[in-house]
C-alpha cells in the first residue's frame, strides 16, 4: 500500500509506501529535503504536517511514517537526481590519535572501486547487530579511493567505545555512502562562513580542501569552537591553511587556560560579533546540535537568510521514529 504526499503551494506530489518515513520517499521520488541525523533529533528536517482540519503542524518529516494520504510543508524541497548510494566492504588502513579523545580511521574501498560524494557529506557505518553509526567524511571528493573519519570517543558507545578498539589493520567494515544535505554549493559566490565545533571540523575540513584542489576564489573564514586547547586536534594544519591564505583560521576557546591569548566564548557568537550583518554571506555550521541550533536562530537575527544556512548536528542519542 501507497499514500500520496502532497507538497503545499506547489504541484509536486509522491507516492510513500506503508512504512516508509517521507524524507525516504522524498529521495526516492528525486525530491532534495533538508535532513541531518535522520534519528528526530537535530530538527533539521522539521516542517509541517496539514491535519484534517486544515492546521499545520509542526513535525520532523525524517520520521513521519504516513497513514493516509497527507499534505506537507517542508521548508525547503528541490529536485534532484535520484541518489545512489554504494554499500561496499572498506578495509581499516589507518589508525592514529590524534587527540586523547579522537581517533582518526582511514578505510581504503576494494582495488578498482571509487564512489562519488559531495564535500561535506557522512557515510553509515553498518555493524554487526544491524545499526548504524554516521560519520563525516573529512577527505576532499578527489580523495576517492579511500574514507578518513574523526571518531570522538563517546563513553559506552557500541562503535567508538568498543568496534573501533578492536580495529586493526586490515579489518573490513561495511560502509554505505554518501548521505547528507550539508554539502558545498557551488552556485553561489557569496563569502562562506565555517563554523564547528568537536569533531564537526572533519566536514569542514572536507570542503576547505576541495575547495583548494578546485582553486576556489570564494572568501571563507573558519571558526572552530572547543572547550580547551588541546581539543582542537588539528590546530596546525587549520593554521597552515590559514598562513598559506587559503581561509582565515579564528579558534575559539569556551573554557580556555591561563596561557590562551585567543578568542574565548561560543564559538557562533564570536561570528556575530565579527560581523555586524550576514545579509551577504552563507554559512555552514557543523558539531553540537546546540550549537547548530542557536547558530540558526542567532545568524537569521543577524539578517542571514534562511536559505544561506547549512548544518550538519553531530547527534549520539538513538531515537524511535514516529508514525502520523
Amino acid at each position: 500500500m501507497s499514500y500520496q504526499i502532497s507538497v503545499a503551494s506547489s504541484d509536486i506530489r509522491f507516492d510513500c509506501n506503508d512504512g516508509e518515513s517521507v524524507l525516504d520517499a522524498a529521495e526516492r521520488a528525486g525530491f532534495a529535503l533538508p535532513y541531518s541525523c535522520r534519528k528526530g533529533v537535530c530538527s533539521e528536517c522539521q516542517g509541517g504536517v496539514v491535519n484534517a482540519r486544515g492546521e499545520t503542524e509542526k513535525a520532523l518529516l525524517c520520521c513521519v511514517r504516513p497513514a493516509s494520504d497527507m499534505t506537507i510543508v517542508p521548508r525547503k524541497i528541490e529536485k534532484r537526481e535520484r541518489i545512489v548510494r554504494k554499500k561496499l566492504d572498506a578495509s581499516v588502513f589507518r589508525i592514529a590519535q590524534a587527540a586523547p579523545d579522537v581517533t582518526l580511521l582511514q578505510l581504503r574501498l576494494p582495488i578498482g572501486v571509487r564512489t562519488k560524494f559531495r564535500a561535506g557529506q557522512y557515510l553509515r557505518i553498518h555493524l554487526d547487530d544491524d545499526t548504524v553509526r554516521n560519520y563525516s567524511m573529512a577527505n576532499a571528493p578527489h580523495q576517492s579511493d579511500s574514507v578518513h573519519l574523526h571518531v570522538r570517543h563517546v563513553p559506552g558507545g557500541r562503535f567508538s567505545d568498543g568496534v573501533l578498539k578492536e580495529l586493526a589493520t586490515g579489518r573490513k567494515l561495511r560502509i554505505e555512502l554518501p548521505y547528507g544535505e550539508f554539502f558545498f554549493r557551488d552556485e553561489s559566490s557569496k563569502p562562506v562562513i565555517l563554523v564547528a565545533t568537536g569533531t564537526g571540523f572533519a566536514p569542514v575540513k572536507s570542503i576547505v580542501e576541495d575547495a583548494i584542489k578546485r582553486k576556489l576564489a570564494r572568501p571563507m573564514k573558519l571558526y572552530w569552537g572547543a572547550r580547551r586547547k588541546e581539543d582542537l586536534y588539528l590546530a596546525d594544519l587549520a593554521q597552515k591553511w590559514h598562513d598559506e591564505g587559503h581561509v582565515e583560521f579564528i579558534p575559539v576557546l569556551s573554557d580556555p587556560g591561563d596561557d590562551w591569548t585567543g578568542r574565548t566564548g561560543l564559538v557562533h557568537r564570536a561570528v556575530l560579533a565579527d560581523h555586524a550583518s550576514l545579509d551577504e554571506q552563507q554559512v555552514y555550521a557543523c558539531g553540537n546540535p546546540a550549537m547548530t541550533r542557536a547558530a540558526r536562530d542567532e545568524f537569521t537575527q543577524a539578517g542571514l537568510p534562511e536559505d544561506e544556512f547549512f548544518c550538519d548536528a553531530f547527534v549520539q542519542t538513538d531515537t524511535q521514529q514516529v508514525a502520523a
